[in-house]
């Protein structure tokens, strides 16, 4: 009987006929299971061709084998290694320097953009004074100031060429008293009317800022309360416009921490020094209305203390720029 060929065994196309030993089966290591030939009995596990040693005489023991993997260990792949850079030939230790080339380069590339960008920024001087603290625990200084911009109501007096008269201190602090509430007023103990603006207030950064308002004049009435409880004053500037007017009022909100207008001295009222007080300005056409209040103690406001009340009756001294404003458009219809 011809004997298959190795194709048929490796297919698995030709029946052994039952001469598998029932070992081979549950080992799992029969010819068709594993696609090799079955080697007749006492050729042992590994044929002298597979192995490499010399077919040994009947009876003699062979030395002990040495087990070999087959399947051969890869050498770890480096971290080193980049599909692109490992596509042009170069070994991991050149990728290893070129990645550390590269992010050194960017680095100062970095560095020299940023210090770019912060060149054409420029630089930051910040206020001289910006707190009271600099300028020393007793100055008399508005511990909260707010600022407001001009209502439409004084457009027509936005230019002073369009309302060229000047100031009057009987204009501006033509009453003596002002009317808080029915039993409260504010009398008024001083005033003056400055026309060198610089010597009515103080302050690098606010002196500075007033020399580019063109400012003319200067108006300023101290009030003390009835009650001898509270303090105010109002300060009224005479700009160059309403441009002028709305940056000052501005500026101030942070500028008032090292400089001010300076308080006019009486012996009825006087703000304490160190004491606490508000302050409020307001942009009225080319004008510039400042109200300063606080109490005769130096305290701070309680839930009994109305200041909303006491500030619209300071502002009581605008009444002469309304007049301005209808002496340019005529009273409402």
């Amino acid at each position: 009987m011809a004997e298959p060929d190795d194709s048929a065994w490796a297919a698995g196309a030709v029946d052994d006929g039952g001469l598998t030993t029932p070992g081979a089966r549950e080992s799992g290591q029969s010819a068709r299971g594993t696609g090799e030939r079955e080697r007749p009995a006492g050729e042992g596990g590994r044929s002298a061709r597979g192995t490499g040693e010399s077919e040994r005489p009947a009876g003699e023991s062979a030395p002990e084998a040495v087990v070999v993997s087959r399947k051969r260990r890869r050498t770890p792949r480096s971290d080193w290694q980049f599909p692109l850079l490992t596509d042009w030939g170069l070994r991991p230790e050149q990728q290893r320097l070129i990645v550390i080339i590269a992010t050194v380069v960017g680095v100062l590339a970095g560095a020299g953009g940023l210090v770019a960008v912060l060149g054409s920024i420029g630089t930051y001087s910040p206020e001289r004074h910006a707190s009271a603290a600099v300028v020393g625990p007793d100055v008399t200084l508005p511990q909260v100031f707010r600022g407001w911009g001009s209502p439409k109501l004084f457009d027509p007096i936005s230019d002073r060429t369009k309302d060229g008269r000047a100031l009057t201190e009987k204009e501006v602090f033509g009453q003596s008293e002002l009317a808080v509430s029915k039993k409260l007023k504010l009398k008024l103990v001083a005033k003056q009317l400055d026309a060198d603006c610089s010597a009515a207030l103080w302050g690098e950064g606010v002196l500075e800022q007033l020399a580019e308002t063109g400012c003319t004049q200067v108006a300023r009435g101290l009030y003390s309360s009835s009650d001898g409880r509270y303090v105010g004053q109002y300060t009224l500037l005479n700009l160059k416009d309403g441009k002028s007017a709305a940056e000052l009022v501005e500026s101030l909100k942070t500028l008032y921490r090292g400089g001010w207008v300076r308080p006019l001295s009486s012996s009825k009222a006087a703000f304490p020094a160190g004491g606490y007080s508000e302050a409020g300005g307001y942009a009225l056409g080319h004008y510039v209305g400042l109200v300063w209040l606080g109490r005769v103690d130096g305290t701070e406001p309680g839930p009994k203390d109305d200041f909303v009340s006491l500030t619209l009756a300071l502002r009581g001294a605008e009444k002469a720029v309304y007049r301005r404003v209808v002496s340019i458009t005529g009273p409402s219809s």
